[in-house]
């Protein structure tokens, strides 16, 4: 199955509901092949959570990392 593509640019207050519908499929699928597995539907919902919640995580570890860095970096220059 093929994700569509976004239509509107990242600003478009409509663009978050469009990804909403290109991935609902998608996750529809994932959820339905974990049951089939033997998951239930309860657990499969909470583990999907704690693995976005994970990665929202990671994201945000590697915007501050990014940060640090850049701080270092000027930090470094301005005393250079």
């Amino acid at each position: 199955m093929t994700i569509e593509r976004p239509q509107r640019p990242r600003t478009h207050p409509a663009r978050f509901h469009q990804c909403q519908l290109a991935i609902e499929d998608e996750v529809i699928e994932l959820v339905g092949r974990a049951c089939d597995a033997g998951w239930h539907r309860d657990e499969i919902l909470s583990a999907m959570m704690e693995v976005i919640d994970d990665l929202a995580l990671a994201r945000r570890e590697d915007v501050a990392i990014s940060v640090e860095v850049r701080v270092s970096r000027l930090l470094g220059r301005s005393q250079g």
